[in-house]
């Protein structure tokens, strides 16, 4: 049996966020967009998620405004994060931070987030350790952890690109037409 989306009767802030974010591996494609995930394909092959579920997943987040459908190289679409999208970079680091305290992994934190202006690590509260400003989204690099596990040789492309330090909100990966001059 399926659940409903909606929480009936309940009518606060939270119950109608979690009608759009709460669905299992919602938020897990909600962080790999900002990791730079772009195409349904990277999704799939990275979070291991049924592909029925995966786009009814991507079509909730694009009916809400999180993502937008954007044309890409060929007949494919990609998806980015909309401003609405945008927004829930505080919750997703929350998230992040409190299973880092709770379950962590066995050395440490497996990504770290660095201010792209004096590259100084990010604190729990999103505030860069060197020069103290509240440090945007936009403005991140996501790199390797103390413990992250290395990517194995049958790692996904995702996996792969995600052991090399990266800014937040840009492609993770290059548009397979394009792989062969990267990769040069």
């Amino acid at each position: 049996m399926t659940l409903p989306r909606d929480y009936g009767g309940q009518s606060c802030a939270l119950s109608r966020s979690m009608e759009i974010v709460g669905e299992r591996w919602t938020l897990l494609i909600v962080r790999d967009a900002f990791h730079g995930v772009r195409r349904f394909g990277e999704f799939a092959a990275h979070l291991s998620v049924p592909r029925a579920v995966l786009t009814d997943r991507l079509t909730t987040l694009t009916r809400a405004g999180v993502l937008e459908r954007r044309p890409g190289t060929g007949r494919r679409e990609v998806y980015a994060l909309t401003a609405k999208g945008v927004a829930l970079w505080p919750a997703v680091r929350a998230l992040s931070t409190w299973g880092d305290r709770f379950y962590p992994a066995e050395g440490g934190p497996r990504r770290v987030y660095v201010h792209v202006a004096d590259e100084a690590p990010v604190d729990e509260d999103g505030r860069c350790t060197a020069c103290g400003g509240h440090v945007p989204v936009a403005d991140l690099v996501v790199a390797p952890g103390p413990g992250a596990a290395p990517a194995g040789p049958d790692a996904d492309p995702v996996t792969a690109a995600l052991a090399r330090p990266h800014r937040l909100l840009t492609p993770l990966l290059p548009h397979p037409a394009h792989r062969e001059v990267v990769e040069r």
